[in-house]
């Protein structure tokens, strides 16, 4: 009996000890949204996103995609990815990305396009 209330006890502090989530920590965050609703990027492949190296999405046609992240520095890279449509194998791309820097609470929206040296994105505007 003693071993069931030390350890509802031992419970109850761990509990008390993590903050509870509201709603004010979404300030702590930003939103990046990353978007190919434009027919700007003539191909019917799918466009991996990479934040930091990192295959975090997946973007066709007419489709958009978001994220919640910490402010602060993110490199965003795009290619596409082979999938089951013909002549999606990437051959030789351009491995560079672009560095975002995020604010806390900000809300960016960026378009995927065809640039001159392969997907670049552009700011676009949120239209809300």
């Amino acid at each position: 009996m003693f071993r069931t209330a030390a350890g509802v006890v031992g419970l109850m502090a761990t509990l008390a000890a993590v903050p509870p989530a509201s709603a004010e920590d979404n300030a702590a965050y930003s939103v990046l949204i990353i978007s190919r609703e434009r027919l700007e990027v003539a191909t019917s492949c799918e466009i991996g996103v990479y934040l930091n190296d990192q295959l975090s999405g997946r973007v066709l046609q007419e489709q958009s995609t978001s994220f919640n992240l910490p402010p602060g520095p993110v490199d965003v890279r795009l290619r596409l990815l082979p999938g089951q449509v013909p002549g999606c194998a990437p051959g030789i791309e351009d491995q560079r990305s672009t560095r975002l820097n995020l604010q806390a609470g900000q809300i960016s929206k960026y378009r995927i396009a065809m640039g001159h040296y392969g997907l670049e994105l552009k700011r676009a505007s949120l239209n809300y």
